[in-house]
């Protein structure tokens, strides 16, 4: 079950990468469930489960996962739209969600569709995951002023904004700004030795503990110690459709997030991991997690990161991670009761900010206008209009593009000849001489490279003057592949030309090309005789056409002189 994921155990790194890495997991794990609506208790045990099971069951060596912002951002809206419409069981249909989220992840990786998940241009990732961490910034504004997230998500937190900030509460507003001054500003080079957010939850918590009276302050509360109780799956006829797409986001949104968080970590480990193994325990993670009502995850890249610097070279990290995370809960968990909201908040909306991609942003215009152009679309249609329709949109639209750039240099490759001054044809001198020859009655008709949809037209206007011919040259040789459209094209070409009583000969060595060809049935077209692997034999056997015909007028030519004489 476990391959050789665990055979490179390092104990000692191991055990620090899992201590390590629980410290800086609490944290987030109680930001991102209160965040959602779940409670902080639902972010601990989303940390607990997603992390453990995942290391059990996943294919890479040292990935983290846990509750991320991006899941988290999904989540939230979830709860809050099945809350607002089954106030009684929209709980249990939400967790329902992560379940179906986790088989659909389970699924991909079982028909071993791992490495298709991240074959999305950077465009749009990089809007996407932008766009989401605008939204997890908008959704804390109000806990960051004091008040409770209104309902409505982003809209709505923008829609209440201005009664927020005119109803604000200076004593959280400045716990939640002390919170984010340690987090910007707390020197790099004590990073690696204790986490900021560790250092802000701890320190901010405790002044507010000395400075503010207790019930001046919204706090977590005691988290219940003890196991999570078992949610049942609850399915909605009226939602189900709803249901199934909200699944299909979390899930394929934690596929994306765990395959690229996963790179990072070879990147790190100079190892490769296995993609499909990889969805697939993360699949299992995210239904176990549902069954408990806690919150679903994926890799994150800030834990793993620091998982492999420490020296953790197995999965037996994340096992010890979820269990220094497990006895937080059923041991200590009295301890975060007088944590501040405002400064889950604050780190929240760090988190937010650490997912919008600068590096990307800041030099977007000067890479590509139309990909900065898609990114920002992606972006804004993710915050103020629809996850799905923002990456269906990116998507298009960024393929359309690649389509057109990939069109213009295809077209060059489409080229037809009838004497040897083409210098951009790779005939040798001998084919050359032979095309000579043959006094412009010869039409050379050369493709190269891959041939998709997007060169039909021009391989329609190359054989446009064709009638002008004895013969074509079909060379295809130096094509790997066409698609159908193009074999039709060609169809197509062919046909004009035998209409023309221009005879044609096709050079087509590739193999896949071939059987294109012969699936279509475009190869029926052409006697067997006419087929040729080399240039020199095709050109050759066209100039023996053409003298050929040249004998059968010049004798027609003849006869028709001697009836003539006959008749004078």
């Amino acid at each position: 079950m476990f391959g050789n994921r665990f055979a490179e155990m390092n104990i000692k790194g191991d055990l620090f990468g899992g201590v390590t890495t629980a410290i800086i997991s609490l944290p987030l794990a109680l930001a991102f469930g209160v965040a959602s609506g779940a409670g902080a208790e639902a972010g601990l045990w989303g940390a607990i489960m997603v992390g453990f099971f995942a290391a059990i069951f996943g294919g890479s060596t040292s990935l983290i996962s846990e509750p991320t912002g991006p899941m988290t951002v999904i989540m939230t809206a979830v709860l809050t739209s099945m809350m607002a419409k089954y106030p009684e069981s929209g709980l249990a249909i939400s967790f329902t969600i992560v379940m179906m989220a986790g088989a659909f992840q389970v699924l991909l990786g079982t028909l071993k569709l791992g490495k298709y998940v991240t074959l999305m241009p950077y465009s749009v990732i990089s809007g996407f995951m932008s766009g989401i961490g605008v939204i997890l910034i908008i959704l804390q504004l109000s806990p960051l002023l004091g008040h409770s997230a209104p309902a409505g998500g982003v809209m709505g937190t923008l829609s209440q904004l201005p009664d927020t900030l005119a109803n604000l509460k200076f004593n959280e507003l400045l716990l939640g700004a002390l919170t984010l001054g340690i987090l910007f500003y707390y020197p790099a080079k004590y990073r690696k030795i204790v986490p900021a957010q560790l250092i802000a939850l701890v320190v901010v918590t405790l002044l507010s503990i000395v400075f503010f009276d207790t019930d001046s302050i919204r706090r977590i509360g005691e988290i219940p110690a003890g196991l999570p109780s078992l949610v049942i799956p609850h399915f909605n006829a009226e939602v189900f459709t709803t249901m199934v797409i909200d699944a299909l986001v979390l899930g394929t949104l934690g596929c994306i997030d765990t395959l690229l968080t996963a790179v990072i970590g070879d990147s790190l480990t100079r190892k490769e991991h296995d993609s499909d193994k990889e969805l697939q325990g993360q699949g299992i993670a995210n239904i176990i997690a549902g069954l408990f009502g806690a919150l679903p995850g994926a890799g994150a890249t800030m834990g793993t990161v620091t998982n492999i610097q420490v020296g953790a070279r197995s999965p037996l990290s994340g096992v010890i991670r979820a269990g220094v995370l497990a006895l937080v809960v059923l041991v200590a968990g009295g301890l975060t009761e007088p944590i501040p909201m405002a400064v889950l908040a604050g780190i929240a909306v760090y988190v937010g900010f650490n997912i919008l991609d600068w590096s990307f942003i800041q030099r977007a215009h000067k890479v590509s206008i139309q990909g900065m152009s898609v990114m920002y679309a992606v972006m804004l249609l993710t915050v103020f209009v629809d996850l799905i329709v923002a990456v269906g949109l990116g998507v298009f639209i960024s393929n359309i593009i690649i389509i057109e750039k990939l069109s213009r240099e295809q077209v060059r490759q489409v080229k037809a000849i009838s004497d040897a001054g083409g210098d951009d044809v790779p005939l040798t001198d001998t084919e050359r001489d032979l095309l000579d020859k043959a006094n412009g009655k010869v039409l050379f008709f050369y493709l190269s490279g891959p041939m998709i949809f997007s060169v039909s037209k021009a391989i329609a206007r190359q054989h446009t003057t064709v009638a002008d011919y004895d013969v074509m040259v079909l060379d295809l040789t130096d094509v790997p592949m066409i698609d159908v459209t193009v074999g039709l094209a060609l169809e197509n070409a062919i046909k004009d030309a035998l209409d023309a009583k221009c005879e044609v000969f096709l050079l087509c060595p590739n193999k896949q090309t071939r059987d294109q060809l012969e699936k279509l049935n475009v190869l029926s077209l052409i006697p067997d005789s006419n087929l040729y692997s080399y240039r020199g034999e095709a050109l050759q056997a066209a100039l023996d056409v053409i003298g050929n015909k040249t004998v059968a007028t010049d004798d027609t030519e003849e006869i028709e002189r001697g009836l003539i004489g006959n008749l004078n």
